[in-house]
């Protein structure tokens, strides 16, 4: 096969250049979710937010961007469930459906379906693309979470800005730099491989 068949194949996602079967799909959903829920662990308290920084995230966008919307969405709706119905593998080892950083969670459900379908259009495999694919997964969780998070504690619109987006950008951007770099280099790699 030659290399531009492989990396500029339309509509592939990294995860089908594995053999394709049942069971390829089902060990990356499952694996997605726990992926997220490891990434879910490393946390970091900020001062004045009911919302950690943590590596979630970063490893819903990337599950997403790797494994394309319906797998993504699949991995990141079962993390969601179980850690609903108490697995403790939300950020901190918490669970349920009642914490104020809940609909972060639901954002990453959305946000992964989200670069998933992007991803299947090429949109992880150029730097640029690959910037722009982040930030529109990071406004989609946003987009969910704070609302959520003023739902969930009463914070004015303001103050929910200020404890559940504002304090997240500058970590966001590191994450994006890394997906920026990650995802076309591997693109590149499996190119040079076929």
């Amino acid at each position: 096969m030659s290399t531009a068949s492989v990396s500029f194949q339309p509509g592939a996602v990294l995860a089908d250049l594995l053999p394709a079967s049942r069971v390829r799909d089902i060990a990356l959903v499952v694996g997605g979710a726990a992926l997220t829920g490891l990434a879910a662990q490393i946390a970091v308290p900020v001062p004045g937010s009911p919302v950690p920084v943590t590596g979630q995230t970063f490893a819903a966008l990337l599950v997403g961007t790797a494994f394309g919307a319906r797998r993504g969405f699949l991995a990141l709706g079962l993390y969601a469930l179980l850690g609903a119905a108490g697995m403790p593998w939300f950020a901190n080892g918490t669970s349920g459906a009642s914490g104020a950083s809940f609909g972060y969670v639901l954002g990453m459900l959305l946000a992964a379906t989200l670069v998933g379908a992007l991803a299947r259009r090429g949109a992880d495999r150029s730097v640029l693309r690959t910037a722009g694919t982040m930030v529109l997964g990071s406004a989609v969780i946003y987009a969910v979470g704070v609302p959520y998070l003023m739902a969930a504690t009463g914070m004015s619109l303001s103050a929910a800005v200020a404890a559940g987006l504002t304090p997240f950008l500058i970590g966001d951007a590191l994450k994006a730099a890394l997906a920026m770099g990650a995802l076309p280099a591997a693109w590149k790699l499996v190119g040079r491989r076929g």
